[in-house]
């Protein structure tokens, strides 16, 4: 029984757990997956030149940067087509007293189409021609304008001109109208007449009656320049300039514009008549090559004159200075000057040359085109020109096999290590002697046939200077200074030997000088070639810049 009954209870209990089972409840259907949320547009970009540094064309480069946005007060413009100007090329090498620490997009004038208006802005449409003026960052294709710096191009202007026409025509009206106070039957000297600046200088000086005009260019350009209004170029390169305007008018000109800086500024002073006027609005005379050279800026401060109030008043001359960036809050005078252009535009009387137009990707070609000194009239940049492929022969702005002349420095680096080793083989020959005079006689006779196989000979005198030079340098060497570096190098342009400035290759022209300056410019190191030839090619290079 008992087995029985625990038998009864077992099959109770385990019915009771099969009725107490719950049933399997139908599964739910999978919840739908929330939607994703839309990404974000990407924010529309330009392409933008950004110089990344101070040094060589390699320097600039195009990237894609944030488009700009319209603010309170300004104009959204589509760039058609944007100026490029000799101080672009001064801040790139890092000479300009505006500079910008990199990276930085230059460009100060433009020209293109508005496409928004900002809040507060008035005059203006959507659509219209306009050109634009700025401290810096023109160089976009797309830019963001205070409405006081936007002019409404004339119908029948180009974007190109409209481009070349700002700070050109601006900086020549200025000197010529407000410094020169340039009236009928005066006489005017214009240095780099085929550059930006001097071809509109040359046209705004003709709406003036009997102006006459002397012009600075290689001989190439004189025809181009006197149909643009100079009567009496002058080829810098192969006559003084001032020797050639003192045959024609012998008691000088009334008004000189100079770009040049240094010992030019002197015989600009000098080539003034009484009442006469220079006005100084560049250092072309500093740039050399395509990167910073010290020595070069050294020898332009060298040559820059000093007058004094008192001298001014004994000869009755005076001497101003221009930059139209430092105009900053004239906005209002600049405005009326540029409106009296645009109406010498409409009326025929001023007309900008464009030299040549290069896309944005080749604005290191454009700037060679100008440092080199090729351009006759005004060199643009446009973002919708596309690139077009070098002509056969034309070198690339940073192809590594243009030769440059080595610095001063490096060369008596070179000389003081050439001066060891051949110490060092003067001692092992003076042995060598000893053991074998026959030996040493036939050395001899090969060093003597190497020594005039192809290499400069140098007097005893230069090779005494030289040798006292390099053996100078050698000592600085051997004790670790940092100071003699390459100059022609713009990673290394910040260390400049400024403490050596005997050293320094100077041809002090003005006449003011005194003796004891005259003996300090004496004192020089020779080159490997007569001095005379890389003074006319410092020459050659410093007289036609924009």
């Amino acid at each position: 029984m008992a087995e029985g009954g625990d038998a009864a209870t077992v099959a109770h209990e385990a019915g009771n757990a099969v009725q107490e089972t719950p049933k399997a409840e139908p599964e739910k259907a999978a919840a739908p997956a929330e939607p994703a949320p839309p990404a974000e547009p990407a924010e529309p970009t330009v392409r933008t030149i950004v110089l990344t540094g101070h040094g060589g064309y390699d320097k600039l480069s195009v990237q894609q940067k944030p488009q700009p946005k319209a603010g309170k007060g300004e104009v959204l413009v589509r760039v058609k087509a944007a100026g490029l100007n000799f101080s672009e090329l001064m801040v790139r090498q890092g000479l300009h007293d505006r500079m910008t620490k990199p990276p930085v997009v230059l460009g100060m004038e433009a020209a293109g189409v508005i496409e928004e208006l900002g809040e507060d802005v008035s005059g203006l449409e959507v659509g219209q021609n306009v050109i634009c003026l700025a401290q810096t960052g023109m160089w976009r294709e797309i830019v963001a304008v205070p409405a006081t710096n936007v002019f409404i191009m004339p119908e029948e202007m180009s974007y190109e001109e409209g481009a070349a026409i700002p700070l050109s025509y601006l900086t020549a009206y200025f000197m010529l109208f407000d410094f020169g106070n340039l009236r009928p039957g005066k006489s005017l000297l214009v240095h780099i007449a085929a550059g930006g600046v001097g071809w509109a200088a040359t046209q705004l000086a003709k709406t003036v009656d009997n102006v006459t005009i002397f012009g600075t260019a290689s001989a190439s350009k004189h025809d181009a320049i006197k149909e643009n209004g100079v009567d009496h170029p002058i080829d810098y390169r192969t006559r003084d300039y001032a020797e050639e305007i003192k045959n024609i008018s012998p008691k000088g000109v009334d008004v000189v514009l100079d770009p040049l800086g240094g010992a030019d500024t002197s015989k600009g002073l000098q080539l003034l008549r009484p009442m006469g006027k220079i006005v100084t609005y560049g250092s072309a005379n500093m740039v050399k090559g395509e990167n910073r050279n010290l020595m070069k800026m050294a020898k332009t401060l060298w040559q820059s004159t000093s007058v004094s109030p008192v001298s001014l008043v004994k000869t009755n001359k005076a001497i101003a200075g221009f930059q139209l960036a430092h105009l900053t809050g004239e906005i209002e005078l600049v405005r009326s000057a540029f409106q009296d252009i645009l109406n010498m535009y409409k009326d025929g009387k001023i007309k900008p040359r464009i030299d040549s137009v290069w896309a944005f990707e080749q604005v290191a070609e454009a700037m060679q085109q100008m440092n080199e000194r090729r351009n006759i009239g005004k060199v643009i940049l446009s973002p919708e020109k596309e690139p077009t492929k070098p002509a056969e022969g034309d070198a690339a702005p940073t192809s590594p096999l243009k030769k440059k002349k080595p610095s001063l420095f490096r060369r008596l680096s070179k000389r003081a290590s050439r001066s060891k080793d051949e110490g060092e083989k003067k001692d092992e020959v003076k042995n060598a002697k000893k053991e074998s005079p026959i030996k040493q006689e036939e050395q001899e006779k090969a060093d003597d046939n190497k020594a005039t196989n192809g290499h400069v000979q140098q007097t005893p005198e230069d090779e005494k200077i030289e040798d006292e030079a390099a053996e100078k340098l050698r000592a600085r060497l051997s004790g670790g200074d940092p100071n003699i570096e390459d100059t022609d190098k713009e990673e290394k342009k910040d260390e400049a030997p400024a403490e050596e400035p005997e050293k320094i290759e100077v041809a002090v022209e003005n006449p003011a000088e005194t003796d004891d300056a005259k003996a300090a410019a004496a004192d020089v190191v020779p080159d490997d070639k007569p001095v005379e030839n890389e003074e006319k090619a410092d020459g050659d290079a410093s007289q036609e810049a924009n």
